[in-house]
């Protein structure tokens, strides 16, 4: 036990000297950001997918002697299926691992980013977060009686009863609504089904409202069980693992071991033949509408 002290002693001033990230003196939790709408993606603005997580949370979950790993989520949701893609790969690498996972809120985490967050063993978030719209939401126009008072002629072929089902062109058919509500309703009892597992007797089971697509503040969210506490990313990993507690970003890297920003994740190919201008405004209508539908 002599040797040993005095051989730890001997050590401790090489290790102070050695760059942070190879120090194994001070507790260590990687963060990976998950920030922005799930699943619209165009090539200068790709959207949050499992895609484009998959290497993070795999390079944040695989770092030597990390305590846990912090999920940074400001999202107001988005599709469904990428949603709970990003929710199971969470899940899969913290069972692998055996590891931990927090998830703190920012602006907020909705619908789809509610979701993602329910993947982490805790949740914290802002007093003035939003979260919650435990919900399903789609929509779409109806152009038929422009294009009738323009003079325009609709021609559609397919084969396929239903294949265009909601076609915007046509009149709406209320069997089809309700077809597509039936759907709804089979995604919804799923989310609702995933946030009653994973939060459990957390959630206030007397709020009707729970599940009806309401969304609250971060204080509002933690009375109902949707959250665990009140704080930030810096301030709750301090408090939890000590003030020398170490939390480096894990970002995705490209070639040559750099970050890669949106726009790089585009080929120029892919730039100069891929979607339009005018589609590429569709979709930042589309995101803006997404947040703004939190007041954001």
């Amino acid at each position: 036990m002599a040797e040993t002290s005095t051989f730890e002693r001997t050590l401790a001033p090489l290790r102070r000297l050695l760059p942070q990230r190879f120090r194994t003196d001070a507790p260590l939790v990687p963060v990976v950001r998950l920030t922005g709408v799930i699943g619209f993606s165009t090539p200068l603005k790709p959207g949050l997918t499992v895609g484009s997580v998959a290497r993070p949370l795999e390079r944040a979950f695989a770092m030597r002697n990390a305590r846990a790993v912090a999920l940074a989520i400001n999202s107001p949701g988005g599709s469904a299926a990428q949603s709970h893609l990003i929710y199971r790969r969470i899940r899969a690498l913290a069972n692998e691992k055996q590891i931990p996972v927090i998830a703190v809120v920012e602006d907020v985490a909705a619908s789809g980013g509610y979701m993602i967050a329910c993947a982490a063993d805790e949740i914290v978030c802002d007093p003035s977060s939003i979260v919650g719209s435990i919900g399903v939401v789609g929509g779409s126009f109806g152009f038929h009686k422009l294009i009738d008072k323009l003079g325009i002629e609709r021609r559609l072929y397919t084969s396929g009863e239903h294949k265009a089902m909601l076609d915007p062109f046509l009149p709406e058919k209320p069997e089809d609504v309700e077809r597509l509500k039936a759907i709804q309703r089979e995604i919804h009892d799923s989310f609702i089904g995933l946030v009653t597992e994973r939060r459990g007797a957390k959630l206030d089971s007397r709020e009707k409202a729970l599940f009806s697509g309401e969304y609250w503040t971060g204080l509002r969210a933690r009375e109902l069980g949707l959250v665990d506490g009140i704080g930030d990313l810096r301030s709750v990993l301090r408090e939890r693992y000590g003030e020398k507690v170490r939390m480096p970003l894990i970002a995705d890297r490209g070639l040559f071991g750099r970050r890669s920003p949106g726009i790089a994740r585009a080929s120029l190919d892919q730039l100069w033949n891929g979607p339009g201008l005018a589609e590429d405004f569709v979709s930042a209508l589309e995101t803006r509408a997404m947040w703004g539908r939190y007041g954001l």
